[in-house]
């Protein structure tokens, strides 16, 4: 090849040449850049280096862009497939474990119904998930930012936490906010610090002034809850209640900011293994609640003997009422012979606490609370306090 044939580019860099194509079809002949003569001044150009050429063999580099899309869709299958999952073994589970019982259930209760039976007992434990880990998200966050280059990927709760939106986080404090019992809402002051890194820095450039702004909040915390204080202290044996209320506050002036880099690898497995195990104690509880209201309904004949039957009302039709008995199997009663029937509570919404925060319960949340005042509880028929 001549060099008169060699023709540059429109960069001025020559292309490596191409080997001729042999006459009878083979394969072309393998062509050396380094035995072609170029003409002097002329820039050659290299073949460009494999993507991953700095990339050690057997490992596999991701992209940042990656890792947040697989870190949002692991995190909206836990926060949308979880529910799913507990309405269905709550089906199981109020059927005692029967195949044909849980069919029936299946069949008469609606996704409506289910749906709004989970979301009013299960609501609070998915905000006390959603809390956790946006608040322990933040700080591995923030910590993990201080880890020098090069070290292993960012922890779990953290992605997730960089993944989602404010306005996500916002919503999810607002649904423990109406959710939560009061006894337990000052525990969302140290989580909203730390889901939002709000030190009091933030508060006042200057010291004094600072100090002054966490004392007048510190303040107007202790004049709302004082006089629940006082109670719980004249009652006695209401340690956790005294816990409750006074610790939070103060946790939340140290909780935000970096922890140590030595702590964070141990912290981060430590606190989704605990969440983990968390959530599933507190699920139990959820996942054995009653779908279908409590009734004791009233059975006998027409100025005959009657029975009380307690269970739970599955579906009523022009012959029969099915009832879900509280001790285990269905009975199929005849609307003829249904005399009365009342709705009692469960055991679980009887008060342990005599305390109240400005005439609410502190074992009612918001909604509770105010449900209360619109429909106050009535007296319990003493049919509910007979056991079925």
């Amino acid at each position: 090849m001549s060099a008169a044939s060699v023709v540059p580019g429109a960069d001025g860099v020559i292309p490596p040449p191409r080997p001729p194509v042999p006459s009878d079809g083979g394969d072309p002949p393998t062509a050396n850049v380094d035995d072609v003569r170029w003409p002097s001044g002329v820039p050659i150009a290299k073949p460009a280096p494999p993507v991953n050429a700095h990339v050690e063999a057997g490992r596999v580099r991701w992209d940042p862009a990656e890792r947040r899309a697989r870190a949002s869709q692991s995190f909206w299958t836990a926060a949308v497939g979880v529910p799913a999952i507990f309405s269905v073994l709550r089906l199981g589970v109020e059927a005692g474990g029967e195949l044909q019982t849980t069919l029936l259930l299946v069949a008469n209760v609606g996704p409506v119904n289910l749906l709004a039976g989970f979301l009013t007992t299960a609501a609070r434990l998915l905000s006390t998930g959603l809390v956790a880990v946006f608040a322990l998200g933040a700080v591995l966050a923030v910590s993990a930012d201080r880890l020098p280059p090069g070290t292993r990927r960012r922890p779990l709760f953290a992605r997730w936490a960089d993944i989602t939106p404010a306005w996500v986080v916002l919503a999810s404090f607002l649904l423990a906010l109406i959710t939560w019992p009061l006894l337990y809402l000052p525990l969302l002051l140290p989580a909203f610090v730390a889901a939002f890194q709000l030190r009091p820095a933030r508060l006042h450039e200057r010291v004094l002034p600072r100090l002054l702004i966490i004392v007048a909040l510190l303040a107007g915390y202790g004049w709302l809850m004082l006089p629940t204080l006082r109670e719980a202290v004249q009652q006695g044996g209401e340690g956790l209640v005294l816990a409750l209320i006074v610790v939070p506050p103060l946790l939340a002036l140290f909780i935000a900011g970096p922890l140590p880099g030595v702590v964070i690898r141990p912290l981060a497995s430590a606190t989704e293994v605990a969440v983990l195990a968390t959530l599933v104690w507190a699920a139990v509880p959820v996942i054995s609640t009653p779908v279908l209201p409590l009734t004791v309904t009233t059975v006998g004949e027409e100025n005959g003997p009657t029975e009380d039957v307690r269970g739970h009302v599955v579906t009523t039709d022009d012959v029969n009422m099915v009832i879900l008995q509280e001790q285990g199997g269905v009975r199929y009663v005849p609307v003829d012979l249904v005399r009365a029937q009342v709705l009692c509570p469960s055991e679980e919404e009887l008060p342990r606490h005599q305390l109240r925060i400005h005439d609410f319960h502190v074992e009612d949340s918001l909604l509770e609370g105010m449900g209360r005042r619109v429909r106050p509880v009535h007296r319990i028929d003493a049919t509910c306090r007979t056991p079925g």
